[in-house]
């Protein structure tokens, strides 16, 4: 265990200024709360905590985060309270040791919906002091460096939030290191074989050639020395979990796999970066498509370095990142390097970024998100992206991530260029809007008056500001289009019973089933989610009991049933008065009528004993028969519409509407009609098929539908 002295050298050796007092008292303070308390490996509890302090002493950060690691459990665990912690140690440390508290009372492993809400409160409690989500960082760091000790079960469910959230929000907060060895624990926990797999690669790898990376180092500085030009150069095997992804992304065998050696070269100045960059194209063959230049085009978080891949010794590619020692800081620190000491001082790095505005640019992008499921996409897309920088016509760098389309950069211009885009031109040229973006392109939108999204476009789209604007116009789209089909379908309905459909009728309605007006009523009938017919009941009860017993007298309309049996009509051919038809029986039940020309009636072949001779009783049947018809529909407006007037003309019901395909021209759906019989079906369907806009139609019949 790392005791109070240990701890105050790891301190001074960045800040030799640092409270000695607060540190050796929340040491002491800390120590006996945890006191008889023990880890799943049977160590005492408090090694866990000094732990996580000496883990933030790497980052050098303040002594109010330092002590703040030795007490994030002692509100939690302890019968430490936030105003003992306040009266002792201050109100910053008692305010960041309760904010750490809360995330640790976060169950962000549950469900989707759950997770999401979970994590909107994650970023409410890092937009307080972002200082409390390194203090969470480092504690979840330590405790996946000690997951051994756990059940697998638990293991599994550790490992997947740290894999799915804490990784890569170190990765966004710019603590690279952090996000690698994260992930790499995790991979060890939840897919051992294939890390065992890709160590024992390396082992033999190294004892085949060698071990290649001080060999490449030396080379490395063999040309920066033959140009006169200073430098650190190190360099190191990537983990395997990176090189295990790659091999997934790129569907490659390890052997055929290149770049698993990083090299990093620190120097003094940025033109030192640029003269270093020139210098290793000279020696060695750059590999097309990856070079960035994050100095001239830092990442939101402050990175900055220029990321090149030459192939080198032997013809090995290797990554090299090339950065000053400032840069360098922030790279490893990240956003914490706002709050990093050096001889006793906060530095001041000029590319540290502040983490206010850092944390606001983070979450401006998911306010608009309208659910759980929306925001937790956003949050995702975020926290998993790479950038592109893209230029518009007048040279303003637009950031995208990796991946970006046309479409969200029109989009992160202005929500307007985005619902009007009708193209794009990359370079000068016309592309389709599903084109990945690049580094360095310049993007002109076309735009045309009049144009709106399309449902396709959030497939294309990969930002989650362009998904959710895309999404909010297509649903303001799709409501004045539910709200005019369901006041068609509303007037066949009331039409029924001899009513009219006003709109003093349809907002009482509106307010007897519990909705705000007639509107949202209408806009739920045309969606499918409520029926003419129930929304009539509501209003008019006796005429609905009317209709319902002659859904009943429909139960005699079939002779030849059991004595007590009720007609059940098979939904996969849904046969009506004047078709001829048979009954197939079922042991416990009633028999189910077919149509005799039904394609399921073949698989009853083999046990004639269970078929029954029936026929429809002759006379007028009500209109209680429900049909389905395939209907493929022009998508041009006021067409579906003017289909249910067709079919309420024909004195039919519509009971239920179901898009099964959408195109921007075209369109087909399922319309359950209700009818009297054959002859009233054929009539419904002709007066439909007349249409112009009417491409096809046919009766839906499927052996897959059951009873």
């Amino acid at each position: 265990m790392i005791d109070a002295d240990d701890l105050l050298s790891l301190v001074r050796n960045y800040n030799p200024k640092t409270n000695e007092a607060l540190l050796r008292g929340a040491h002491a303070y800390a120590k006996r709360m945890h006191e008889g308390q023990k880890r799943h490996s049977g160590e005492p509890y408090f090694t866990h905590p000094v732990a996580v302090a000496a883990i933030l002493t790497e980052q050098r950060l303040d002594d109010a985060t330092i002590a703040t690691a030795l007490l994030h459990d002692t509100i939690e665990d302890t019968k430490g309270t936030y105003t003992e912690i306040e009266t002792l140690f201050g109100h910053d440390v008692a305010e960041l040791v309760d904010g750490v508290t809360k995330l640790t009372n976060l169950e962000l492993s549950s469900r989707e919906s759950k997770q999401a809400e979970n994590f909107r409160k994650l970023l409410m409690a890092m937009s307080k002091d972002l200082r409390v989500i390194l203090v969470k960082l480092a504690d979840r760091l330590h405790n996946m460096r000690t997951i051994r000790h756990m059940v697998p079960e638990k293991q599994a469910k550790k490992a997947h939030e740290t894999m799915d959230i804490y990784a890569p929000l170190a990765g966004r907060m710019g603590m690279q290191w952090m996000r690698e060895e994260l992930e790499d624990l995790s991979f060890r926990v939840l897919n051992p074989e294939a890390r065992t797999s890709i160590m024992r690669r390396f082992v033999t790898l190294q004892k085949e050639s060698g071990d290649v990376i001080p060999r490449i180092t030396e080379d490395i500085e063999t040309v920066l020395e033959k140009h006169g030009l200073k430098a650190d150069v190190f360099g190191r095997a990537k983990k395997p979990f990176s090189i295990w992804r790659k091999m997934q992304e790129k569907d490659l065998a390890f052997s055929r796999l290149s770049d698993i050696y990083g090299f990093r070269v620190i120097t003094g100045t940025e033109d030192d970066c640029y003269r270093i960059l020139g210098a290793i194209h000279q020696r060695w063959r750059s590999v097309p498509g990856r070079f960035k230049d994050y100095i001239s085009q830092p990442k939101s978080n402050g990175y900055r370095s220029i990321h090149t891949t030459v192939s080198g010794r032997d013809g090995k590619r290797v990554e090299v990142q090339i950065r000053t020692r400032q840069m360098h800081d922030v790279a490893e620190s990240g956003v914490a390097a706002h709050w990093s000491y050096r001889d006793g001082v906060r530095v001041q790095n000029p590319f540290a970024v502040d983490p206010a505005k850092w944390l606001e640019g983070l979450t401006e992008r998911f306010e608009n998100a309208e659910d759980n499921d929306e925001f937790l996409e956003h949050v995702k897309l975020e926290m998993y992206s790479d950038q592109v920088f893209c230029f518009t016509p007048k040279g303003d760098v637009v950031k995208l991530p990796k991946g970006a389309t046309p479409i969200d950069f029109a989009y992160s211009i202005h929500t307007r260029i985005g619902h009007s885009c009708v193209g794009a031109k990359v370079d000068g040229l016309r592309v389709p809007l599903w084109t990945r973006l690049k580094n360095g392109q310049s993007i002109e939108i076309i735009t045309a008056e009049g144009q709106t999204p399309q449902a396709t476009w959030i497939d294309i789209a990969v930002t989650g500001r362009a998904k959710a604007a895309i999404r909010r116009m297509l649903r303001e789209e799709d409501r004045e289009r539910y709200i005019k089909l369901g006041r068609e379908l509303a007037r066949v309905a009331f039409d029924q019973v001899g009513k009219k459909a006003t709109d003093k009728a349809l907002d009482t309605a509106a307010r007897a089933i519990g909705l705000k007006d007639g509107a949202e009523m209408l806009a739920r009938i045309g969606s499918a989610e409520l029926s003419g017919r129930s929304v009539v009941a509501r209003i008019y009860p006796e005429l609905a009991r009317q209709n319902a017993d002659s859904e009943v007298e429909a139960v005699r309309a079939v002779i030849g049933l059991p004595p007590g049996a009720e007609i059940r009509r098979a939904q996969c051919c849904q046969p009506v008065p004047g078709e001829r038809i048979v009954g197939i029986t079922y042991a416990g039940r009633g028999p189910i009528v077919h149509a005799i020309d039904c394609g399921a009636l073949a698989a009853f072949d083999a046990t004639p004993e269970r078929w029954i001779d029936l026929h429809w009783t002759d006379g007028r049947h009500a209109a209680v028969h429900n049909v389905t018809i395939d209907v493929t529909l022009s998508n041009t407006n006021g067409a579906l519409g003017r289909i249910c007037t067709l079919i309420g003309e024909q004195n039919a019901n519509i009971s239920d509407l179901h898009f099964i395909d959408r195109k921007p021209d075209f369109y087909r759906l399922l319309i359950d009609v209700d009818v009297r019989n054959a002859e009233h079906l054929h009539a419904v369907m002709m007066a439909v098929e007349l249409d112009s806009d009417v491409a096809s139609l046919q009766r839906f019949r499927d052996v897959e539908r059951r009873p």
